[in-house]
């Protein structure tokens, strides 16, 4: 069908990322620095989008789209708010209380305990919304990472919360969980922890993507560690 429809010019985005906050459809994200329109049929052609961008990027047109599908906006924004990925008990969302105490080393038979300060940890099972988002230094990390890396707790997660994925193996962008995790806590920090591995990268863009479509300015780094273990880059 032909109906109005936005468009973004390319040459003249410069990445904000303010227009993909506006759309309260989701159809804008971000893609290689860039805002596109990512479904015709989220796009109600209303344009909330349009006073939100600086640079007049953002124009309506009218050409052959896909019918705006209210029922697949509402089904994602209800996806994307679900606290729960299943109606397993283990996936229940919890805080863990720990008391702050002296980093202890492993070695000897001494135990080293446990810096995990919330549950789930899979990006996959989080919550949106969560009482220990509030405030929190978010880590975000490859699922590989702890067990490549001995001191993982200790220099990583303490004082954190935890939050783990593969983009390899869930096949899936944690671009748009991540988005709305930031956009909506008062998260302080995020520190991406990713291996050196190429599929790693998936993980690393996902964060930025969504530090960036946050409309959030958040201190932020990334640590690559190699797989023998060791701090690459930082």
């Amino acid at each position: 069908m032909i109906r109005r429809i936005i468009h973004i010019d390319q040459e003249r985005c410069n990445g904000c990322g303010l227009c993909a906050q506006a759309c309260h459809e989701g159809a804008i994200g971000m893609v290689d620095g860039k805002a596109k329109l990512l479904r015709d049929d989220y796009c109600d052609g209303l344009g909330d989008c349009l006073p939100a961008c600086p640079t007049g990027a953002i124009t309506f047109v009218e050409r052959e789209a896909a019918a705006y599908d209210e029922a697949a906006v509402e089904a994602r924004k209800k996806q994307l708010q679900e606290p729960l990925a299943c109606g397993c008990p283990g996936s229940q969302s919890r805080t863990i209380c720990r008391e702050e105490e002296p980093e202890k080393s492993g070695s000897a038979g001494v135990p080293v305990a446990s810096q995990l300060r919330q549950w789930p940890v899979q990006i996959k099972l989080a919550p949106i919304n969560a009482p220990y988002f509030q405030g929190a230094r978010l880590l975000v990390a490859a699922d590989c990472a702890a067990y490549a890396y001995g001191n993982f707790h200790g220099e990583f997660m303490r004082g954190k919360v935890t939050l783990i994925g593969c983009p390899k193996l869930d096949g899936v962008d944690y671009s748009e969980k991540l988005t709305e995790i930031i956009r909506q806590n008062e998260i302080k920090s995020v520190t991406l922890v990713r291996m050196e591995v190429p599929c790693c990268g998936g993980l690393e863009h996902a964060a930025i993507t969504a530090l960036k479509n946050s409309g959030k300015m958040i201190p932020w780094q990334v640590v690559t560690l190699s797989t023998d273990g060791r701090i690459l880059e930082q």
